[in-house]
């Protein structure tokens, strides 16, 4: 396309921006309207993409961060041909594929969900990485950022680890529009703020006016031909550019424009310019994806071994059985144990070093090149990341996620290192999967089971030895359970998990003595839980009690309470958790003062039964 070509592209994509959100009765469209020239000179020029193959891995990659502005992309998709004009009106609609921000679980030319912003840049990191690194195809990643986003520190994240990473083949276009929500933004159109930044990152800085379309084309260029380190094109803009009325105008941000049908005249009209975009050629994916026989790491019942020892050994042993897995960390796989991993497979290990937004972004944008990751950290460290896990699971995301040193069990450290919500925060993201292992085995067998499972994925591990329970051969079913003590005669029912599950059969082994039969279930999936057998359970012995190292909100407690939420009547139910907030001791002292260790199970036990028989609990029943 010539500069007038292009200049009338710019403009189509404007008109059906407003068209889009007048239909809609709501939307962004001042915010596309800003960014129409970036995004025709992309299409037009430089995005090698084939629509018909978006799985084709020489293709081009685009993230639009600031998702808000979907109206330009979805008609930069019209005039592409991958969508008619028809869906272009359907946008926002009941059932429709262009959604208010864009998903991949709708579109499939959409590389991740954005709308909570700072997220596009980390995640298009992520799938550089996996660009340059794994797959080595010359593809490059675009991605198309808002000034506003720039304050958030997850950007800052991406630009450190893009340029330590030397990914010359990632190019960030910041639409500076000035303007943000609510009024101005913190640099306004000083694109030179926005340039020291960067450069004190290591990118490469390009400053452009972003509706001088020759300009913003020799940009693209530029950034093309930059090696070594990524680039990123500082565009000024307009917000609203091109309509009187709004244009370059506070308070019209997230708002249909006023007069739809006198800014599209004055826009010049509908317009329907299709653009050839230039096809990648076709490539095969050289990726090993050939799976081999898995030999997990086996253990002997008695052993004392730390189940994160055993993630760190399985994950390896599953990274030679199968070559689509990579690993990632957040500077601590000394204690993670990804560093054996690291050791076995360094051309699939990444380190991501403090910095947990990007760890989980990473993974994400791995995962959406077909990656196989698992993402390590602290469980308490990952509670910055949520926001990463919230959207992952809005991508459809298959990701992996891997929290040690959980609990007080993890003793001395204090309770910064303590991971004591996370059960909770994984449980709340939807179509999670979440389990914690108690011994060595039974955690080798999850990390195995995870890589088969669609979603979020998370593993709790722990820091301390615990007891191997289980042989080598033992099975374990996601959302399953296994009932390690059980008779005719049960007065109630113990549940746990982790690092509890040796302290409740502890306890059932002193009840027992006592005269006191107990049940004792690990549940060791606690999202998806197994009901069937917690329903057994309260059915035989009347009475539950649930013992984890974890706050009371939202833990394994709340996942049993729940296994009756269906209408039956809940059981007596006793919850034993962390309420208090711990300090530095060993970690049986911990367990003891947060009333989690045996003691407090057989004597939770002993209250429970005599309140539900009126008579003391030793002796039979």
């Amino acid at each position: 396309m010539n500069t007038a070509e292009l200049a009338e592209l710019g403009q189509q994509l404007r008109v059906d921006s407003v068209r889009a959100a007048a239909a809609a009765g709501s939307g962004h469209p001042t915010s596309s309207m800003s960014a129409a020239d970036l995004m025709a000179v992309l299409l037009a020029h430089h995005l090698c993409y084939d629509f018909e193959r978006p799985d084709n891995p020489a293709n081009d990659r685009f993230v639009l961060s600031k998702g808000h502005a979907s109206p330009l992309l979805y008609a930069a998709y019209k005039a592409a041909g991958a969508i008619e004009d028809g869906e272009l009106l359907t946008f926002r609609k009941l059932g429709s594929r262009l959604e208010g921000h864009p998903t991949p679980r709708r579109l499939p030319w959409v590389e991740t969900a954005t709308g909570s912003l700072g997220q596009g840049l980390p995640v298009a990191v992520g799938i550089a990485l996996a660009g340059k690194r794994l797959d080595r195809t010359p593809a490059r990643v675009w991605v198309l950022c808002g000034d506003s986003e720039l304050a958030e520190g997850s950007v800052w994240e991406a630009a450190e680890h893009a340029a330590y990473e030397h990914l010359d083949n990632l190019t960030a276009i910041v639409d500076v529009n000035r303007l943000g929500q609510r009024g101005p933004t913190r640099h306004g159109h000083d694109l030179d703020a926005y340039a020291r930044r960067f450069q004190a990152f290591g990118w490469h800085t390009i400053e452009v006016d972003g509706h001088d379309v020759d300009a913003v084309d020799r940009a693209f260029g530029e950034a093309r031909s930059t090696s070594g380190q990524p680039a990123v094109i500082l565009a000024r803009t307009l917000k609203g550019k091109g309509v009187a009325a709004v244009q370059d105008r506070e308070g019209l941000h997230g708002k249909p424009l006023p007069e739809p049908e006198e800014a599209v005249a004055e826009l010049g009209g509908l317009r329907n310019l299709h653009v050839r975009v230039s096809e990648p050629p076709a490539a095969a994916l050289l990726r090993d994806t050939t799976i081999e026989v898995l030999q997990l790491p086996r253990y002997e019942r008695g052993e004392e071994v730390a189940t994160r020892d055993a993630f760190g050994k399985a994950v390896a042993a599953l990274g030679t059985a199968r070559g689509d897995v990579v690993v990632l960390d957040g500077e601590v796989g000394d204690s993670t144990r990804t560093e054996i991993f690291a050791k076995e497979h360094p051309e699939r290990f990444f380190e991501c070093y403090i910095a947990e937004q990007q760890l989980v972004a990473a993974a994400v944008g791995m995962a959406s090149r077909g990656w196989l990751p698992y993402a390590a950290t602290f469980a308490a460290f990952l509670t910055r990341a949520h926001d990463f896990v919230r959207m992952a699971s809005i991508s459809g995301s298959g990701l992996n996620l891997v929290g040690s040193h959980a609990g007080v069990a993890i003793g001395q450290d204090g309770p910064s290192q303590m991971g004591l919500e996370d059960l909770a925060m994984f449980r709340a993201v939807h179509g999670s999967t979440v389990l914690y292992p108690c011994d060595a085995n039974q955690t080798a067998q999850l990390v195995a089971a995870m890589a088969g499972c669609e979603g979020i994925r998370y593993l709790r591990t722990s820091r301390g030895k615990t007891p191997v329970l289980y042989g080598p051969e033992e099975a374990f079913e996601l959302g399953g359970s296994k009932t390690l003590r059980s008779s005719a005669e049960d007065r109630l029912t113990v549940v746990a998990a982790g690092v509890t599950v040796p302290e409740a059969l502890a306890a059932a082994d002193r009840l027992a003595e006592e005269g006191v039969p107990v049940r004792v279930i690990d549940l060791y999936s606690v999202k998806p839980v197994d009901t069937d057998t917690l329903r057994r359970a309260a059915a035989d012995t009347g009475c539950l009690l649930t013992v984890e190292d974890h706050h009371p909100e939202g833990g394994l407690g709340d996942a049993v309470a729940e296994a009756f939420a269906d209408g039956r009547s809940l059981p007596r139910l006793v919850r034993l958790a962390v309420r208090t907030m711990p300090g530095s001791a060993a970690p049986d002292e911990q367990l003891h003062a947060a009333g989690i260790d045996a003691a407090a199970i057989a004597a939770a036990a002993r209250r429970l039964v005599e309140e539900v028989t009126g008579r003391p609990a030793a002796g039979p029943a």
